[in-house]
């Protein structure tokens, strides 16, 4: 007989003592008679230790009879102690006294106890009896002590069917199906014949495991004796196909059943439900109910379901008008059943009227509404249901937990986060891997990615979703590097989803990590996972993102052209401030009859922008909502502010926001900042940064943009004053940092960086080229051209990164190789002016993507034309004639 790792030893070497038994073997034998009840007191007893029985308590005439009516009335403690004063007088106890003793303890689940009784029996016999030992072995397997159960087995002499399905249904509940199985066919080994009771317990292990062809052996053991007919076993039968996934073979004996009960049609219909057949599994309801077979609470909560998982609402509120004639509204888990599906259909107002008019309700009606309002994107009021589930004196489940935090990521409620952590520690729910995972998630939404680290890290079995949340959270936290090491050392264990690419692709394309794309991508095309979920389009943008047009055009050609698709490869071009290939792209999608959604227009306005194309950008906003049906949000009200700022057109932006029909947000007030910045509007600039700090004061960017604009126009002494508000508020301005990737593996470069291993050879490469840019009369990295607020400014906001990188790249590649240069930052003047050169003298084609756009350079050309440094030279001009 074989068992798993997982068995107890004590179930192997059945000599060894039960542990129960070594722990209390210090307790007096307990003599125990097999005589019944008429012959419970030895006649050799002395009779004057009958004089004592009075002081202890103890019936003279009929000791055992007595103690057996303590167990009747359950009186545990007192037939305890009344069985310790039998003990000290030797009095013997009879077999149907101590089997009452032995089934009241089980009653009573009072594990120590039972073990005691145990112990005291085992003391006295090296054996058990049938019926005895049958109690012992029903007890320790309620208990859950296989090891003890086991080792009574092995103590009886004789044995009945009984004792198999008692052992049998203790395996099978703990989880060890397969040695559940092998009890089952040692049973049948040694001669016993299966009962009716018998083959439920097996055959519902067969599903579980599940093994559907131990299951059809099970089945011709049914047949072999003689129990075809019997509905309770043809019902295992029936929900043993239906969990391996064999719907033909369990609709066959559905059908053939001579008699059915309400078990029979809710197997049949749960199976379908299960197997995602639900309008069949709808269907055999229907035909219940013309068979006259009222439905229970288990068939009710699973059509329930089942309506939730079709998405049919109108099917959902007929089911509901049934439940509420049948009068089944009363039950709590119908009505949590109802307010899931109306969760899950959107459907969240209807969903509070039935939580409103539940007259008792448990943990898993808040948690239905705290986890609905979660996932239909209603965060406040998933937190307010959380707080009144604690004033109505309700303790949160672990799913609560995760529901909650889950809300708290995404109001970025920290604090609230940190209580929520607090609780689970003392509850103990931090040991439920759902509670650690959504932990991750939360601290790594919040920015407090180590405290997420430090969460990961705890987490003894991590499962994919560890492994996904820390990466994803990683990557939000800009930490690219470190999620691709995580992903590298997960799958030594783990095999990574879908989610998990999606993951680990944005941080390639965040960092321009191109090989380790192509390699997600192949790994991706190897285990068929390529088509899964969002992952073709999480693959088109890393390639769009590392400026490969050409792979994006493969891989977009290759899948599914959804919406999505169509906006990745929009937003390309957008990037590159290639205004007119994006208005192109546009109308071949709307020409290839795919409907553009609200995103689909922020990148064609903002391709629209950054080529100038001020009347073809507006044409398009004007036509969103007339020729589209998109109702224009409040990120499209920016892109307009963006197209005309950046045009010189702000009293038009200024204006546009005034006439607003909705109340402009602290980005509308930002793309107004941006375009003051370009054209050293201050005092508009001023207005537009005193309405965006009334909202937010938390967000980095507009501190550099109010900079820029202070810094441009040689306010340096406010520029100070603004920096010294961005360190009262704790806010600090990411150090420059550039990524190049030279022979598949991605190197980064900060600001100011010395301790790199090349660093000698890098700043010597520099400085020769500093050298060629003065021979050939333009200067140094800080020309004469250059006036001391862009020097300044490129300091502070720029910090020159990109040049290490490009150096880095030409000294280890071979000549004519591209180099791809990703940087956090924007692009100064003078690493623009830098890097044109470069490409011209080594002749080699150099990109490099900032925040704002990419730059292609060749032959001391660049894609973007100079326009944004073209503008900068404009406004200085301007500004000194002025």
């Amino acid at each position: 007989m074989a068992f798993s790792a997982k068995t107890p030893r004590s179930l192997i070497k059945s000599d060894l003592p039960s542990p129960i038994h070594r722990k209390l073997r210090k307790h007096k034998f307990l003599y125990i008679s097999n005589r019944r009840k008429t012959h419970q007191i030895s006649s050799t007893q002395p009779q004057q230790q009958l004089s004592f029985l009075n002081t202890n308590s103890l019936n003279s005439s009929d000791p055992n009879s007595h103690l057996h009516l303590l167990c009747i009335n359950g009186k545990l403690q007192e037939a305890l102690n009344y069985l310790d004063s039998m003990q000290e007088l030797q009095i013997p106890l009879d077999e149907d006294t101590a089997i009452g003793m032995v089934r009241l303890c089980e009653w009573k689940r009072a594990f120590e106890e039972g073990s005691k009784v145990y112990c005291y029996v085992s003391n006295s016999s090296n054996s058990l009896s049938l019926r005895l030992g049958n109690a012992f072995l029903s007890m320790f397997v309620r208990f859950g002590k296989l090891g003890d159960a086991w080792y009574v087995f092995s103590k009886m002499v004789e044995r009945d069917v009984f004792s198999w399905n008692v052992l049998i249904s203790g395996y099978a509940k703990k989880g060890f199906f397969d040695e559940a199985l092998c009890l089952y066919h040692r049973m049948l080994w040694v001669g016993f014949k299966p009962d009716v009771y018998t083959f439920p317990c097996v055959l519902r292990t067969c599903g579980a495991v599940p093994n559907l062809e131990r299951g059809k052996e099970v089945h011709v053991h049914v047949i072999r004796f003689g129990f075809e007919a019997d509905v309770d076993v043809i019902n295992a039968l029936i929900t043993m196909y239906v969990k391996c996934g064999d719907l033909p073979k369990a609709r066959l004996l559905f059908d053939k059943m001579a008699r059915r009960d309400r078990i029979s049609w809710n197997a049949i219909i749960s199976g379908y439900f299960e197997n995602g057949e639900y309008l069949e599994g709808i269907r055999l309801f229907f035909k219940m109910r013309e068979h006259w077979f009222d439905p229970d609470l288990m068939t009710m909560t699973s059509v329930i379901s089942a309506c939730e998982s079709l998405g049919n609402e109108r099917l959902g509120r007929e089911i509901h008008g049934y439940v509420i004639v049948t009068g089944m509204s009363a039950d709590v888990s119908v009505c949590n059943s109802l307010i899931q599906m109306y969760f899950s259909l959107g459907c969240w107002e209807t969903a509070e009227k039935v939580f409103d008019r539940m007259e008792w309700r448990d943990v898993v009606s808040w948690t239905a509404m705290i986890s609905g309002y979660e996932n239909n994107v209603l965060p406040d009021k998933s937190l307010d249901t959380y707080r009144m589930m604690e004033l109505h004196g309700f303790a949160p489940d672990e799913i609560t937990l995760a529901s909650v935090l889950s809300a708290c990521a995404y109001l970025g409620k920290l604090d609230m986060g940190i209580k929520l952590h607090e609780l689970a520690k003392r509850t103990g729910f931090i040991s439920y891997i759902i509670v650690a995972n959504t932990l991750v998630d939360m601290y790594s939404k919040c920015k407090c990615v180590d405290k997420a680290l430090e969460v990961f890290h705890s987490i003894p079995d991590k499962d994919v979703i560890s492994w996904t949340a820390i990466i994803l959270g990683l990557r939000l936290n800009n930490r690219c590097f470190e999620a691709l090491i995580f992903f590298r050392q997960m799958k030594v264990s783990l095999k990574p989803n879908s989610v998990t690419l999606v993951s680990v692709l944005s941080a390639c394309a965040r960092i321009g990590g191109l090989m380790c794309g192509k390699e997600i991508h192949a790994y991706a095309l190897r285990t068929g996972m390529a088509l899964d979920g969002f992952l073709p389009n999480a693959l088109l943008d890393m390639y769009v993102r590392c400026g490969r047009m050409g792979p994006a055009w493969n891989q977009f050609n290759s899948q599914k052209k959804d919406v999505s698709a169509w906006n990745i490869l929009l937003t390309g071009y957008a990037q590159r401030g290639q205004g007119k290939l994006a208005v192109e792209f546009f109308n071949r999608m709307i020409k290839s009859n795919v409907s553009p959604d609200e995103i689909t227009f922020i990148p064609l306005l903002c391709a629209c922008s950054k080529s100038e194309m001020v009347t073809e950008g507006l044409k398009y906003f004007n036509s969103m909502e007339l020729k589209y049906g998109v109702t224009p949000n409040l990120k499209h009200y920016a892109c307009v502010v963006d197209l005309l700022g950046c045009a010189g057109q702000l009293e038009e932006a200024y204006e546009f926001i005034q006439e607003m029909p909705i109340k402009p947000d602290a980005a509308i007030w930002g793309a107004l900042l941006n375009a003051c910045r370009i054209h050293r509007q201050v005092e508009l600039g001023e207005f537009a940064a005193q309405r965006i700090f009334e909202s937010d004061r938390r967000s980095v960017g507009y501190y550099v943009l109010l900079c820029n604009l202070y810094a441009n126009s040689g306010k340096w002494d406010e520029v100070a004053k603004v920096r010294k508000m961005m360190k009262d508020n704790g806010l600090v301005i990411d150090p420059g940092c550039s990524w190049v990737e030279v022979k598949g593996k991605i190197h980064a470069f900060l600001s100011g960086d010395d301790f790199h291993p090349q660093i000698n050879e890098i700043n010597a490469l520099l400085e020769g080229i500093y050298e060629k840019m003065r021979v050939a009369g333009l200067g140094g990295p800080k020309c004469d051209s250059m006036d001391g607020v862009e020097i300044s400014k490129a300091e502070i906001f720029c910090g020159h990164s990109e040049r290490l990188a490009v150096a880095f790249g030409l000294i280890n590649t071979v000549p004519g190789t591209p180099i791809w240069v990703t940087k956090n930052l924007y692009m100064c003047q003078s690493c623009h002016s830098t890097i044109k050169f470069i490409s011209k003298i080594v002749r080699r084609e150099i990109s490099v993507r900032d925040t704002e756009e990419f730059h292609h350079f060749k032959d001391g050309i660049c894609s973007c034309g100079d326009v944004e440094i073209l503008r900068k030279a404009l406004t200085n001009t301007t500004s000194e004639r002025n």
